[in-house]
C-alpha cells in the first residue's frame, strides 16, 4: 500500500491544522494507522493511532486533549485534526499503516510509511 501524506504547513502558535493521509493500492481496513512525526535532530515519534474500525483512538501525552485523528475507510483515508498548536508540535508528520489488531505506538512496528508533510508552527 501506498500512503500520501498532506496539509502541512505555516501556521502561529494557537492555531490549527488538518493533515490527511490518503492510501492507493490496498484497502487500509486492513491496517491499523498511525501518525508519527520526526522534528530536526530527534528521533521520530508516535503521536497517535487508530483502529481499523475507528472505533479505538491513543495519542501520545504531548498531544492528549489537542489532536484528533480519525480515519474514513470508505474513502481509504486518515486525518489528524491540530489544534492548539505549540511551537514544540513543529515536525515531518509521517502517516504510517501497520497490518496489525493492535494500536502499537513502535516505529519498527510499522509496515508502511508515507513521505511526510512538514508543520511549522510559529511562536
Amino acid at each position: 500500500v501506498q500512503l500520501q501524506a498532506s496539509g502541512g504547513g505555516l501556521v502561529q502558535a494557537g492555531g490549527s491544522l488538518r493533515l490527511s493521509c490518503a492510501a492507493s493500492g490496498g484497502t487500509l481496513t486492513m491496517y491499523v494507522m498511525g501518525w508519527f512525526r520526526q522534528a530536526p535532530g530527534k528521533e521520530r515519534e508516535f503521536v497517535a493511532a487508530i483502529s481499523r474500525s475507528g472505533g479505538i483512538t491513543t495519542y501520545a501525552d504531548s498531544v492528549k486533549g489537542r489532536f484528533t485523528m480519525t480515519r474514513d475507510n470508505a474513502k481509504n483515508t486518515v486525518s489528524l485534526q491540530m489544534n492548539a498548536l505549540k511551537p514544540e508540535d513543529a515536525a515531518v508528520y509521517y502517516c504510517a499503516a501497520d497490518y496489525s489488531w493492535r494500536l502499537r505506538v513502535e516505529v519498527p512496528e510499522y509496515d508502511y510509511w508515507g513521505q511526510g508533510t512538514l508543520v511549522t508552527v510559529s511562536s
